[in-house]
């Protein structure tokens, strides 16, 4: 905020109460003839500064009015809540008008007289009704422009994320053991070879098509699933898997291929005891994943995969889940546990 803004935020509501009042007065002194310069100067210093003083609590409290509301613009705008909006906005201004306002007129000049009542009730709400639509629609217009900057930013994130998952998600390594794994199965059992070469394909299919739009967090638990049973196809037997998804989570949208780094990771550094346990739950609107592993006693050095695993994942999260999550990965020493939480 620049001090050229914060000295106008101070003296806007001086000169919006003087406009006020000076309307209030020339309709009030059409009505009834007089004229308000030849009264008494205390009278008129009285009621300028009681009028400024309910200016800046007018103002104050539209702007606190307007921020509480901001929480909750949506778009399309519905006329139910904008009438709702400008109704609690029209009711805070009535009754500062009937606390300050209409004592001070009662006890000043010849008293309170009914048009005197209707000037001071309907001359205040409608220029700030006015004030308030007008912030409102900057609000609006400047919240606009910051979401699309939001969606623009992600969208750039994505495309790079897009051509690093191409380059790098399923590297040689990966795809070699899996073809590996459908040529021992060519010679045990063909159909099972078949299914396997088909869910790699389903899984090279969501992940170069499906990343660019919120899915069903069914749909991104299906993926999990199939690649959660691909890699245990190609691990031995002593593996001890235990998955477990809430029934809950079904149509909640979510962004893709979030959950997949930390499944990933489990498999590359399960060892030890040789146990790998994932699970998904719903808790109050909040999406709630954690994946644990036994490790081995030496963990074998990786390179070239930093930069497209928990980093990559940390980043999307910021972009597409600002202030709505939490990553934690944890040490335990004969286990890596990770816990993610996502507000759906």
């Amino acid at each position: 905020m620049t001090m050229q803004y914060k000295w106008w935020r101070l003296i806007f509501p001086v000169f919006y109460g003087l406009l006020i009042y000076m309307t209030i007065r020339l309709v009030n002194d059409v009505i009834t003839g007089t004229r308000f310069w030849l009264r008494p100067w205390a009278v008129n210093a009285i009621e300028l500064t009681v009028v400024t003083l309910i200016s800046y609590i007018n103002i104050w409290g539209i702007h606190k009015l307007l921020e509480r509301n901001q929480r909750h613009f949506k778009a399309p705008v519905r006329n139910r809540g904008l009438l709702k909006e400008f109704a609690v906005v029209g009711l805070y201004v009535e009754l500062v008008s009937t606390v300050f306002i209409i004592p001070m007129a009662a006890l000043t000049d010849d008293g309170l007289t009914w048009y005197d009542a209707v000037l001071i009730y309907l001359i205040p709400l409608l220029y700030l009704l006015f004030y308030y639509a007008f912030i409102r629609g900057n609000a609006s217009m400047r919240k606009s422009y910051e979401q699309q900057l939001q969606i623009e930013k992600i969208s750039n994130d994505q495309l790079q994320t897009e051509l690093r998952f191409l380059k790098a998600q399923y590297h040689p390594h990966f795809l070699f053991n899996a073809l590996n794994t459908v040529y021992f199965q060519m010679d045990e059992d063909v159909s099972r070879a078949k299914q396997t070469i088909e869910e790699l394909s389903e899984l090279l299919r969501y992940q170069l098509y499906d990343q660019q739009q919120l899915v069903s967090i069914r749909q991104e638990l299906q993926y999990l699933q199939s690649y959660i049973h691909l890699q245990k196809s190609r691990m031995n037997d002593h593996l001890n898997l235990q998955v477990q998804f809430d029934e809950a989570l079904d149509g909640q949208q979510v962004y893709p291929l979030l959950l997949l780094p930390l499944v990933e990771n489990a498999f590359k550094y399960a060892g030890g005891e040789y146990w790998i346990n994932i699970s998904a739950r719903l808790n109050n609107g909040e999406l709630h994943f954690e994946v644990s592993n036994a490790k081995p006693e030496i963990i074998p050095e990786r390179k070239g995969r930093s930069g497209i695993g928990l980093d990559n994942l940390q980043r999307r999260l910021a972009l597409l889940y600002p202030n709505r999550h939490t990553l934690a990965i944890k040490d335990n020493g004969q286990s890596f546990t990770a816990n993610l939480n996502i507000g759906l």
